[in-house]
């Protein structure tokens, strides 16, 4: 069984046990929280939502906060004698997948 979930402006298929990195949420490390931006569930039959299925959350533990891999932005123009270098790192949280209920 598994579902395709909404987060943060972004679409992730999932299944129970998994583990998701999304986007930075604003919730403690160890709680529980529900997703109810479910947009579809595939088990015994496949339920599509317009645009949620009714009903249906998909419960998740957040594991932890971290920052991802450095990304470096680098502007040239030679003939200004321009250089810009700059970089960030973006904050991620990792989730874990424990039902889905439909």
């Amino acid at each position: 069984m598994f579902a395709i979930i909404a987060n943060g402006g972004k679409q992730y298929r999932v299944a129970t046990g998994d583990k998701v990195v999304v986007d930075r949420m604003d919730v403690e490390v160890g709680a529980s929280i529900n997703i109810d931006q479910v947009l579809l569930v595939s088990g015994d039959d496949i339920k599509v939502g317009t645009p949620n299925v009714d009903g249906a959350k998909v419960v998740v533990k957040v594991l932890d906060h971290h920052k991802g891999e450095k990304v470096i932005t680098f502007k040239y123009r030679p003939t200004r004698r321009m250089r810009k270098r700059k970089g960030y790192r973006h904050s991620h949280t990792t989730l874990e997948v424990v039902s889905i209920d439909a």
